[in-house]
């Protein structure tokens, strides 16, 4: 074959590989999707499936449903969400509980971070410390005081083992000297039950889990586990401000879709989730969970979580954190 002829038919296939992209890009989605969640209904990572689900169907022009897994930390959800076709129909919404903190802690049957293609960032909520409205501790002075003079006496709930909500449980310990109980649930709305009948002394939980208690009257809030007081919050103290140092923890909100989907795919998913953020309702709602919304996408929000994962797993072996 002539240099012309091998010119021509390198073009031609050029132009066929971008013509398949293109229609790919035009035809995704072709079938409903699946936005997988870790955790019961009710709790923090439901309720901003459910407003990426809402704000997701009406543009991708497919319906857009959620499915609860909740179990193992979050994991079983990312397990699915692993093994499930690389063809974008089904999406996870993972926190930094499955991504970052359980592989430290759990034997897991895939690697989160390369079984799972990062789209971005949604929302980060600060972790805020609470108790039954009922309960006799308004400060965490009081509370450490009570722990002190009743060592092991004082339990704390979590969303499930390796969970953020175990990982600030932990790290408060570590910080004050003292020793409380783990109490695993499977999502923070179940620990919630035993939280307000006073069968569990408190929870280090996510502001969007907690702040509808909290309203409510039902939780008192101690203190937020974040470097600044929440805007929702203004009136509880950080855990630093009431002298408890080095143990702030987070929880983050990230969307994800099966490693292996084509770009075309993911890049539609990427600019979705970008315009779903920038909406005003969007950003209100999660602004009223005591949040913020994410700016991360793509590379960046995949080093963010490479980052997360090696800090947590420092945490983890400081904390001697194991699964129980």
């Amino acid at each position: 074959m002539s240099l012309s002829s091998l010119a021509r038919a390198a073009s031609l296939a050029a132009l066929a590989l971008t013509a398949a992209a293109a229609g790919a890009q035009a035809t995704y989605p072709d079938k409903p999707l699946r936005i997988m969640v870790g955790a019961s209904p009710g709790g923090g990572t439901d309720i901003l499936a459910r407003v990426l689900a809402d704000k997701f169907a009406p543009v991708l022009k497919q319906p857009v449903t959620v499915e609860n897994r909740p179990g193992a930390s979050n994991t079983i959800a990312g397990e699915l969400t692993a093994r499930a076709p690389a063809d974008g129909a089904t999406l996870l919404l993972a926190t930094n509980t499955a991504q970052a903190v359980a592989p430290h802690i759990l034997k897991l049957k895939y690697d989160p971070l390369k079984d799972l293609t990062p789209i971005g960032l949604v929302a980060v909520m600060p972790n805020v410390l609470v108790v039954s409205a009922n309960s006799p501790y308004r400060s965490v002075k009081e509370l450490v005081a009570a722990m002190a003079a009743k060592p092991g006496g004082f339990k704390y709930a979590s969303s499930g083992i390796g969970s953020t909500q175990h990982v600030g449980g932990e790290a408060f310990n570590l910080a004050t000297g003292m020793k409380s109980i783990h109490v695993p649930y499977k999502g923070s709305s179940q620990a919630h039950i035993d939280i307000i009948s006073g069968e569990v002394d408190m929870m280090f939980d996510s502001t969007s889990s907690a702040m509808g208690q909290i309203k409510a009257g039902k939780f008192r809030a101690l203190a937020v586990s974040a470097p600044q007081r929440s805007p929702e919050l203004p009136d509880v103290p950080t855990l630093a401000e009431q002298g408890i140092k080095g143990a702030d923890v987070s929880t983050w909100y990230g969307l994800y879709v099966t490693a292996g989907t084509p770009r075309p795919a993911v890049d539609k998913l990427n600019a979705e989730l970008v315009r779903t953020l920038k909406l005003a309702d969007v950003q209100a709602r999660i602004k009223a969970l005591g949040g913020e919304p994410g700016a991360l996408t793509g590379e960046p929000f995949a080093a963010m979580n490479r980052q997360e994962f090696d800090h947590y797993g420092q945490l983890v072996r400081d904390a001697n954190i194991k699964a129980e």
